[in-house]
């Protein structure tokens, strides 16, 4: 069984992210969705507030699971049996971290592959940290992302 993760903060989870999923849950027989537990990050919602946003919004993938994890990713990748890690790149702005980070992942871990997937190019100017900041001036986040991840992110504002 082919198997791999999908990780990242998630601090939302957005519309993109839930593409990349997509396409991930059609290669993979079994997508596990990794929350990182890093506080050094300084995330708006907790690990836990982040995986209450995440569950509802991946039910419609029956071979998606999602987790949390804190130390190294392929560690982690490692001992769920995995394949893969599965990254998503929005633009070109993103491959040189994303390159750096696959290169060390594969001197880690070198039977674990990267797989670099591009999400619709609708979704390629959101990010997470640009979501949150519309959001703390009041913009209308509706189409970035799902329902329940902006109504927690106007009670975060308003709380």
């Amino acid at each position: 069984m082919r198997h791999c993760i999908y990780p990242g903060t998630f601090d939302p989870i957005t519309h993109g992210h839930l593409d990349v999923l997509g396409r991930a849950a059609k290669l993979f027989d079994r997508v596990t969705v990794a929350i990182a537990d890093n506080p050094g990050k300084a995330p708006l919602f907790t690990v836990e507030q982040r995986l209450a946003m995440v569950r509802p919004n991946v039910t419609q993938f029956g071979n998606v699971t999602v987790t949390s994890f804190n130390g190294l990713l392929v560690d982690f990748a490692v001992a769920q049996q995995a394949q893969a890690i599965i990254r998503g790149l929005r633009a070109l702005s993103d491959f040189e971290f994303e390159f750096n980070m696959a290169l060390m992942n594969r001197h880690l871990k070198p039977e674990l592959e990267t797989i670099f997937v591009m999400p619709n190019e609708q979704f390629s100017y959101t990010s997470s940290t640009l979501v949150k900041q519309v959001a703390k001036y009041g913009g209308d986040i509706a189409h970035f992302v799902p329902a329940n991840v902006a109504a927690a992110l106007r009670a975060a504002q308003h709380g």
